[in-house]
């Protein structure tokens, strides 16, 4: 369990991100045509695990944008947006921000937000994703892991990119 806060107001995960130096938990997620996205299918690639709790509020679409800008230049590297958000509601909020550098995909249907310690338990989000980066290398190991402490705040990009 991690403690977060929300303006202040502490609210509760089910449990903590994964930490640098483990093996990456897998995962199943919903891509834009509800189809599969696994973690194997990023093998070879670094991966960069933008979660947070939904696209529609001013933060999470600010770290969207930003990963898009930050990342576009990297190679070998996929930022990959979490949410719970419909499939449907990412692509829309992508496409009409022009972000195509990022993929997106909703875990509406799977256990991501308890594998990796991200669903909120209690307070006013609960069940929703708390706002985390995973950083993970070509092999599935983790190499940076942020939960962020105020769910209004933006992640640390800069450290996030640096294990890039």
């Amino acid at each position: 369990m991690t403690t977060i806060t929300l303006q202040g107001n502490p609210m509760e995960t089910v449990g903590t991100l994964p930490e640098a130096g483990q093996q990456a938990p897998d995962f199943t997620l919903a891509g834009a045509d509800l189809s599969d996205i696994k973690l194997a299918d990023f093998a070879g690639q670094r991966l960069v695990l933008n979660i947070f709790p939904s696209v529609d509020t001013g933060t999470c679409a600010s770290s969207v944008r930003q990963f898009n800008e930050r990342v576009s230049g990297l190679s070998n590297t996929t930022v990959l947006n979490v949410s719970l958000d419909l499939p449907f509601a990412q692509a829309r909020f992508c496409g009409a921000e022009g972000l195509d550098k990022v993929q997106n995909g909703s875990s509406f249907r799977s256990g991501f937000g308890e594998e990796y310690g991200v669903t909120i338990k209690n307070g006013p989000m609960t069940g929703l994703l708390s706002r985390a980066v995973v950083v993970i290398d070509e092999k599935g190991k983790v190499l940076h892991s942020e939960q962020v402490a105020e769910l209004a705040d933006e992640p640390n990009y800069d450290a996030a990119l640096a294990v890039l």
